[in-house]
């Protein structure tokens, strides 16, 4: 039975008044990248969430397609009632009105998070990187860099990337001796657009493509690959499941991952309920326990174990030689970009 269907039911056998206290406490559906990260949203999030509140969470996935959001803010048949959106998607989609701008009083004190986690329409939930990943049964010296990533001679086998531009093209120009500070200076010009497709083109006959993050610890684990860019909480867990997978954070892309509320949703109210509850220090202390991503509030990381510290993208090492992801040079270029990228990959 459909919701309009039972809707109508209960308006037939108990009358309007009932229909209101029977949705209070609709279900809300929560969009993010599965695998992993929801398991781990389940336990800090999701489940405690539903018990403290009584509102039942419908999970789902998705690789990211904002088409899909766009599609139902545009047909005004919004079915997500909050999704999880990296920051560049989440900057383009708030200027083209895509998402709900926040009411930060109903989530929490914006001093509480880190600068980069607030922004006009979404909560930053966690901190992630992009990291060299491989198989230390069929590496026994681990590449040092991106360019090590690039010798094919040293390091026989296939390589693992993520099928777009993003990422992809930074991972070129570091591979190709461009320093942190300077890949989207360099980036920015048709020159170094240029530098990152033809250092591409160096290995493209090496590359296996992957666009979901479960992807590559399991062709990694499956020996069809010999090493890969990943996420790090995926290489993580894979780790924990007693996969031989090691990561090298040096050249590592970071970013936040954010909680956002397509425009046009009628659970609003409980969608900020939900953000608030995921927002909290505790909750975030909790879900950065069992994937190794780093909290946006910063109330949780005194709440960390010590000894997973380490394994966090926003650890000092770790950060040391790592790139922050570019959210306006990715909001104003990517879509060009994007689209180049798309037709050399089906070259």
């Amino acid at each position: 039975m459909t919701m309009k269907s039972r809707f109508s039911c209960l308006v037939g056998a108990l009358g309007a008044g009932m229909v209101v206290a029977a949705t209070a406490h609709a279900d809300i559906t929560v969009i993010s990248f599965g695998g992993t990260v929801q398991k781990a949203q389940v336990k800090a999030y999701y489940e405690p969430f539903t018990k403290a509140t009584g509102i039942k969470l419908i999970p789902g996935e998705y690789n990211g397609e904002q088409a899909k959001i766009k599609a139902m803010v545009d047909t005004k048949n919004v079915t997500w009632d909050v999704v999880e959106v990296e920051s560049a998607e989440l900057v383009r989609g708030c200027e083209e009105g895509l998402y709900e701008k926040l009411d930060f009083a109903k989530i929490g004190d914006k001093k509480d998070f880190i600068p980069s986690a607030v922004t006009e329409c979404g909560i930053g939930t966690f901190i992630w990187s992009t990291v060299i990943a491989y198989n230390a049964d069929k590496i026994k010296t681990p590449p040092a860099s991106w360019a090590e990533f690039w010798d094919v001679k040293k390091f026989p086998g296939k390589r693992g990337m993520r099928k777009g531009a993003k990422f992809t093209m930074e991972i070129a120009l570091l591979a190709d001796g461009v320093k942190p500070d300077d890949v989207y200076k360099v980036l920015a010009t048709k020159e170094g657009v240029e530098r990152a497709f033809k250092k591409l083109d160096q290995l493209k006959p090496n590359i296996q493509w992957w666009e979901a993050g479960a992807q590559p610890p399991q062709l990694l684990a499956a020996g069809d690959l010999v090493m890969s860019s990943a996420y790090n909480g995926r290489i993580e867990t894979a780790q924990k499941e007693g996969k031989n997978l090691k990561i090298v954070w040096n050249g590592g892309i970071y970013d936040a991952d954010n909680w956002a509320i397509p425009k046009g949703t009628p659970k609003r109210e409980d969608a900020y309920k939900f953000i608030k509850f995921a927002s909290e220090a505790a909750n975030q202390k909790v879900y950065s326990s069992e994937i190794a991503y780093g909290p946006t509030n910063l109330k949780a990381i005194p709440l960390l174990d010590p000894k997973i510290l380490p394994e966090l993208p926003t650890s000092p090492a770790n950060l040391k030689n790592a790139l922050a992801c570019n959210t306006k040079f990715w909001v104003e270029r990517g879509e060009d970009l994007e689209q180049r990228f798309n037709a050399w990959a089906a070259k």
